[in-house]
């Protein structure tokens, strides 16, 4: 049988007859840990270059055969976990065949099909049902893994590296749910699968599972791939509306979207895609939107064609400037523009107001996305208020530890409580079913740094989640308009009169005058990430603290003359949890270490962050200032950075 190949874009999707592995060519022990030892294993995904000529932007599809055992491996040790969490909690796996099934699927790297093919030939060796989507969103591949979705598989096995160079590849997996594993149980698998990868006889194994395959299901996987995307292009669409909406009834959504869809009508709005060659080429984006009366112009909107790096930060954001602004002398009604990463779970906005267009930073993307979710919710009466202004109900909103302090001040606005994890979508995702445990709404919740949100039932960052806020705060108006809300809350009442009158003229240049005014280290700038050589974050940071405490009293007078900070307080995070520390900053661990800077009325005026990145090989570093300018920002930051290069020379 000839290689088949994906009907949308005659990219070669597998080939049944041709075993990637052969018995007289495995690779030995020492080549499979050679291999190992570039492996970022973390709760936010398993990520090395698997390009087999080593180069991080490579455009090869090959892998070596060691790269080949890694995934197989990663496959076994999924497979061992799907089935012992069958046996542990049988209620979540009830009235599905005995036989699992796992949705498999891959961003648009070209390292992809051969990674899942290695995964998807092991999978069938051990007895597994596979599903294979191909190319797929992350964010559309964990709504159809929901239960609720109706197809009833046991998890997924995602294949991406998210916003890292071309070249490089990872994993991410899902039992039971619409979101990757949480800590523990990701900790767990990963400890399963080094103690595979220490076994003499590992590539022996992973080519028995291949070679077990059945080659009729291994064709029929392959050639199902597109019967299977359209099944989670339905499961994603009926997900997407749940989403924007905030509610599971459909004739609650189809209200709120026709009011949304009419607006647009009265008052007409275009988006540019420009979609990087990512796996969101392929998704609902143009259709859901167009659905919304959204005006949609899709560039770069070919898989695997690449037009700038994958991050969407910075320089990334150029062609959808561009875009934008072609699109806009076109047709004013053009307002915003997004750009995903290769999985398609971030999408960074750029917006044309009345002057010119610009990138949004990923913490005013987020700050605009809480206001609307907050806003909405006190529109739909889940977020209520007494006589004196004060909440009547228990809403949150869960963040990562280096999120902007803008958000307690929107969460102070709305009445709601904000909670910090670790950075690691997994560690937010985490918090937030926690305190859903206490009682507590969580309607939104992200990691204020890295770009997009995540909205309820949501367990995954999401474009078009980030281009419902936006649309709602332009197209839900009056008396009940969600920018009308925002500014009643922060007791503008004037100024939330003139938003909710018939014709209100308010764009985007108004939303983000509104909110409060902060200067944040974006964590993609280079001067944010620091190469240090010191494995032991724990010490680094205990020497930080010695440094820190001369520091202080030298700067402290210029603290107070410039910021009016009189004061400090250390905090860790360690996954889901928060904690003060006093002076042991050593106490924080891998955890993030954050510096709160207050003024004489204790209230927190900055911070200093900082946290070992778990996916890259850098350590992270960024400062934060209410009211402050670019260079009150940069002044703290050089500071810090200074502090942390000292610990690391000492």
């Amino acid at each position: 049988m000839p290689t088949i190949r994906h009907p949308a874009t005659g990219f070669p999707v597998g080939d049944p007859d041709l075993i990637p592995l052969a018995a007289e060519g495995l690779p030995s022990p020492a080549d499979i840990a050679g291999a190992a030892s570039s492996l970022i294993l973390s709760s936010a995904g398993w990520r090395k270059v698997f390009a087999a000529d080593g180069d991080e932007e490579s455009p090869d599809p090959g892998l070596s055969a060691a790269d080949l055992v890694l995934a197989g491996a990663a496959a076994m040790a999924f497979a061992a976990k799907v089935r012992e969490r069958s046996v542990s909690d049988p209620a979540r796996t009830a009235g599905r065949p005995a036989r699992p099934a796992v949705l498999v699927g891959i961003d648009s790297r070209p390292t992809g099909p051969a990674i899942a093919d290695a995964i998807i030939r092991v999978l069938l060796g051990l007895g597994f049902e596979v599903r294979y989507l191909f190319i797929v969103a992350a964010p559309e591949i964990m709504a159809y893994a929901r239960p609720l979705s109706g197809d009833g598989a046991a998890g997924f096995c995602y294949v991406s590296a998210s916003h890292n160079p071309r070249g490089h590849n990872g994993l991410k997996f899902g039992i039971g749910g619409g979101g990757v594993l949480g800590g523990a149980e990701s900790a767990a698998l990963i400890a399963s699968y080094r103690a595979l990868l220490a076994r003499e006889d590992l590539a022996a194994r992973v080519l028995g599972h291949m070679e077990a395959a059945d080659r009729d299901e291994l064709a029929r996987a392959y050639s199902g791939c597109s019967a299977w995307k359209r099944r989670s292009v339905s499961a994603y669409t009926l997900f997407a509306r749940e989403v924007v909406c905030g509610s599971a009834d459909p004739a609650e959504q189809d209200a709120l979207l026709d009011e949304m869809a009419a607006s647009a009508a009265a008052r007409p709005v275009g988006v540019v895609a420009e979609q990087n060659g990512s796996a969101r080429c392929l998704s609902i984006d143009r259709d859901f939107l167009e659905g919304l009366g959204v005006r949609v112009r899709s560039v770069n909107d070919r898989p695997r064609d690449f037009a700038h790096r994958i991050v969407p930060e910075g320089e990334s954001l150029g062609d959808a400037i561009r875009e934008l602004e072609a699109a806009r002398a076109e047709d004013g009604a053009f307002t915003a523009g997004y750009v995903p990463d290769c999985d398609g779970d971030r999408g960074n906005l750029v917006i044309a107001g009345r002057g010119a267009v610009r990138a949004l930073e990923a913490q005013e993307v987020f700050a605009l996305s809480c206001v609307a979710e907050l806003a909405l919710l006190v529109r739909a009466g889940r977020l209520r208020y007494d006589a004196s202004g004060r909440p009547l109900d228990k809403v949150a909103v869960a963040v990562n530890d280096a999120t902007s302090m803008r958000l307690e001040a929107i969460a102070a606005a709305f009445g709601a409580e904000p909670f910090r994890a670790e950075t690691g979508e997994a560690n937010v995702v985490g918090l937030a079913e926690s305190l859903r445990a206490r009682g507590y709404e969580v309607r939104i919740l992200g990691e204020g740094s890295n770009g997009g949100n995540i909205t309820f039932p949501s367990q995954v960052r999401d474009p078009l989640a980030t281009l419902g806020a936006l649309l709602k705060l332009l197209l839900l108006r009056g008396e009940d308009g969600l920018f009308a809300i925002w500014l009643r809350r922060l007791g503008r009442a004037e100024e939330a009169a003139a938003a909710a009158a018939p014709g209100a003229a308010y764009g985007v240049d108004e939303l983000l005058a509104s909110l409060p005014r902060f200067a944040t280290t974006s964590v993609f700038e280079p001067r944010a990430a620091l190469r240090v050589k010191s494995a032991d974050q724990a010490a680094l940071k205990g020497r930080y603290a010695g440094i820190f405490a001369l520091e202080w009293e030298e700067k402290r007078p210029e603290l107070e003359r410039r910021f009016g900070i009189r004061s400090w307080k250390a905090f860790a995070t360690n996954g889901q949890a928060e904690a003060e520390l006093g002076a042991d900053f050593a106490a924080s661990g891998r955890g993030g270490l954050r510096i709160v800077l207050y003024d004489a009325g204790m209230k927190a005026k900055a911070f200093l962050w900082m946290r070992g990145s778990g996916t890259e090989s850098v350590f992270r570093v960024m400062a934060d200032i209410e009211g402050g300018s670019a260079e009150d920002e940069e002044f703290l930051l050089g500071w810090h950075a200074s502090m942390v290069r000292r610990a690391e020379l000492e």
